[in-house]
């Protein structure tokens, strides 16, 4: 992850939780008083996080000390300590919510990630995400993907052309859409093109697309369309597939499956912060 632009995020996620200043805290601890908390695994999953629990912390207070216990991508336990972190008590009050969000957002993904690439099973098609992520964590969610094995479709709009259904439709036909992307792109950009039927497939071939997507078509479909595909071209599936159909697609071909749930229908993996209990 970009370090950066990770203390940026992190930086405005505090300002928008903490605002002035932490009413409860300050008023109980404004003797400043040091203590110690804990993160805890209460389910089992892939852990995601450890430059979020480091850089949102010293954020707040650059002499807080962090012991991690566990790296990213790695499988974790219930009870399990992931992370002891130590410093005055303000700080670590003020950071816990947001750090612990973050990292078990992350987890979650990656642990989704995980279970997706090991029910597809296959050493040739790779699992990947897409744009559909949470707006302002689109970073942090792609990076999850990746911890959990995965792989990154395009980050945005920006870094590559994507030509779907509606641009076909305004731009008159595959064909023409190609057109206009190579008279005014350079030579760096590729091209990626939605096709929902062998019709589309051949004309996306002919325009010389860089990569085809066979659009919500099944796995029966995908190797007979797969067929009419140069080996050069790089293909992907996407649309319809889930956890429950997946391992059907493992045989279809394919270079990549896209999988929107990665990112928007996950579930938070479960991990507390407790307070440090003196030995």
């Amino acid at each position: 992850m970009n370090k950066v632009k990770l203390r940026s995020l992190i930086e405005q996620f505090f300002i928008e939780d903490i605002g002035e200043r932490d009413v409860t805290t300050d008023l109980i601890f404004s003797n400043n008083p040091k203590g110690e908390i804990v993160f805890l695994a209460k389910e089992d999953g892939i852990f995601c996080g450890e430059d979020i629990i480091k850089t949102g912390f010293h954020v707040l207070d650059s002499q807080i000390e962090i012991q991690l216990f566990v790296k990213d991508g790695e499988l974790i336990e219930v009870g399990q300590q992931l992370a002891a972190v130590s410093g005055e008590v303000s700080a670590l009050l003020k950071g816990e919510r947001v750090v612990l969000n973050l990292v078990q957002r992350m987890s979650g993904i990656a642990t989704l990630t995980r279970k997706a690439v090991e029910t597809l099973d296959s050493s040739f098609t790779r699992i990947c995400d897409t744009r559909k992520t949470t707006p302002g964590l689109r970073m942090l969610e792609k990076y999850a993907v990746r911890t959990g094995g995965g792989y990154n479709h395009r980050f945005g709009l920006y870094d590559g052309v994507m030509i779907k259904d509606n641009h076909i439709s305004f731009a008159g036909s595959i064909k023409r859409a190609v057109e206009l992307v190579r008279e005014n792109a350079g030579h760096m950009v590729k091209i990626e093109v939605e096709t929902e039927s062998k019709e589309q497939v051949i004309e996306a071939v002919e325009a010389g697309a860089d990569v085809i997507m066979f659009d919500n078509r099944t796995p029966e479909e995908i190797k007979e369309l797969i067929k009419l595909v140069p080996a050069h071209i790089v293909t992907e599936a996407s649309g319809g597939i889930n956890l429950n159909n997946l391992a059907s697609y493992r045989d279809s071909g394919v270079h990549y499956i896209s999988l929107g749930f990665l990112t928007h229908s996950f579930k938070a993996l479960d991990i507390s912060v407790k307070v440090a209990v003196e030995k």
